[in-house]
């Protein structure tokens, strides 16, 4: 595994720990680990900079699907400073995943996410 690989890895579990943060000063901590001072976050519903408004949208997600984490699918690919990957949202009861997206990164000189792009894959009606 290269240098490059494991900075995109290690970048993408950064962010999933942010994500599946639930508790207000872990999920703090978390984005600002794994996003740039000034990082953004960019999807069909949200179109934020800052690490307390990514922590917002986050912490939005955790009240619309209580119970469910998001999980990797697939390998992360990258070059340069840019890496892509898929996720689910998964619910910790049944296993369903009603949500699932791609997500485009781009990682600041320390590793750290400057900029996501997210598409969404999968969404249930009304969401």
């Amino acid at each position: 595994m290269s240098a490059n690989t494991d900075r995109y890895e290690n970048a993408v579990s950064r962010y999933f720990e942010a994500w599946n943060a639930r508790e207000s000063t872990a999920r703090t901590k978390a984005v600002a680990a794994a996003w740039a001072v000034g990082g953004g976050y960019t999807d069909p519903l949200a179109d934020v900079v800052g690490h307390e408004q990514i922590a917002g949208v986050i912490a939005a997600a955790h009240e619309q699907f209580p119970g469910f984490a998001f999980r990797l699918t697939g390998a992360v690919d990258g070059h340069h400073d840019t890496a892509r990957f898929s996720w689910e949202l998964v619910s910790e009861v049944d296993g369903s995943a009603p949500v699932a997206g791609s997500d485009v990164i781009t990682l600041a000189g320390d590793g750290r996410i400057r900029s996501v792009l997210g598409f969404l894959d999968r969404v249930p009606d009304g969401a």
